[in-house]
Parts: C-alpha cells; sequence; structure tokens
C-alpha cells in the first residue's frame, strides 16, 4: 500500500498547537477548580489555581499573537480563506461523508492536498475558533483579571457579570471543539495517522 505524503505544517505551527494545546487544558483545569472553589479542599488550592490560570492565559495571549503573525508572514492565512458561492452545499457534503461515507468507505469528498488544508467542515469551524472565539476569551479574560478595565454596567447589568459570562460561554465552546478536535483527529487512515502529523510535520494518506 503506498503512502501519499505532503508536508503542510511547519515547526513554527507544530510549536504553536503544542502550546496552545497545552495552556489551554490547564486553563480548563484550573478554571474549573477556580469556579468551584469552597473554603474546603478543592482540586488544587485556590492561589494556587489563580496564579496558574492568570500565567497560562498571559502563555495563550503571546501564544495567539504568535500564531496571527506566523499566518500573516508565512503566508498560512491562505487556508483559512477562499470562501465560494456553493459553500453551503460542500458543507452539506461534507456532513454526510462524516455521517455516512467514511463508514462506508467512500473517498472524502475534499482531499487535502498543499493548496486546501482544511474541508469545509474544518475550515468554517477554525475560522469560528480562531478568529472570534479565541479574541473574544482572551479580551473577556484580560478584563477579569484586570477589572479596573471594564465598564461598570451596561443596559443596567453588571459589566463585570456581563464579562464572566462571555469568558465562560466561550470556554465551553472552545471545550466543545476540542473534544470534536479531538474526535476528528482519529479518523486518519489509522486512529494515530493524523496526530502523527503534529509531530513531523506530514500529511499522510495511504493509497
Amino acid at each position: 500500500m503506498a503512502t501519499h505524503r505532503i508536508y503542510l505544517y511547519p515547526i513554527w505551527i507544530r510549536i504553536w498547537h503544542i502550546i496552545n494545546a497545552i495552556t489551554f487544558l490547564l486553563l480548563v483545569f484550573t478554571g474549573i477548580a477556580l469556579h468551584y472553589a469552597t473554603t474546603g479542599t478543592g482540586l488544587i488550592k485556590f492561589e494556587t489555581a489563580v496564579n496558574l490560570h492568570n500565567i497560562c492565559a498571559l502563555l495563550l495571549t503571546f501564544n495567539y499573537g504568535f500564531f496571527v503573525i506566523g499566518n500573516i508572514i508565512s503566508g498560512n492565512g491562505k487556508y483559512y480563506k477562499g470562501w465560494k458561492k456553493d459553500m453551503t452545499d460542500n458543507l452539506w457534503t461534507q456532513a454526510k461523508f462524516y455521517i455516512s461515507g467514511m463508514f462506508k468507505k467512500e473517498s472524502h469528498p475534499f482531499a487535502i492536498n498543499k493548496e486546501r488544508k482544511f474541508n469545509p467542515l474544518q475550515k468554517i469551524s477554525y475560522v469560528a475558533v480562531m478568529y472570534i472565539c479565541m479574541p473574544l476569551i482572551i479580551i473577556s479574560g484580560l478584563g477579569l483579571m484586570f477589572p479596573e478595565t471594564i465598564i461598570g454596567q451596561i443596559f443596567k447589568v453588571s459589566g463585570l457579570a456581563l464579562t464572566d459570562f462571555l469568558h465562560q460561554i466561550m470556554a465551553f465552546v472552545l471545550l466543545i471543539f476540542l473534544l470534536v478536535h479531538l474526535y476528528t483527529c482519529t479518523l486518519g487512515d489509522k486512529p494515530g495517522t493524523l496526530f502523527k502529523s503534529m509531530i513531523n510535520g506530514y500529511h499522510e494518506e495511504h493509497e
């Protein structure tokens, strides 16, 4: 069985991806610890959770800046562009493949190549996550870290409460994305094939 390899993930993307994954998981853990903190014994000490959460938040913020600048400088940002008029049809075609086609061993409707790293569902979800959800969770997180910068009231509702609500909603959305992302990463030719791509940089397909 021949293996077709395409170098799609340069070292800077792999470094960013690893840092992003580690910091986000630590943020989820410490965020849960803070959310359910009591005067008694929690998952970890409250002060430790606060400090670790803040450190990871700053690392995530700088790492996100690295991602955006890297996309601009390297040209990797092209994979997030190029929306077509038939995008709705393409999304449905990809959804049908995930729902039934791949279980019938059908060919992938949008094979990965040098010009197309993401299928339509991946593209729309990655754009939403990286260019909408990530900025919102970072901005709301910085607002909670520096509450004096938050507007006191918005439409007669506490600005701090609204910022905290937005932060938690974005955290939940990103957590759901992470779980789906991990699942779809097992859908390669073998369960570990796509994970291997983040180690050696090569996307592999068996012919």
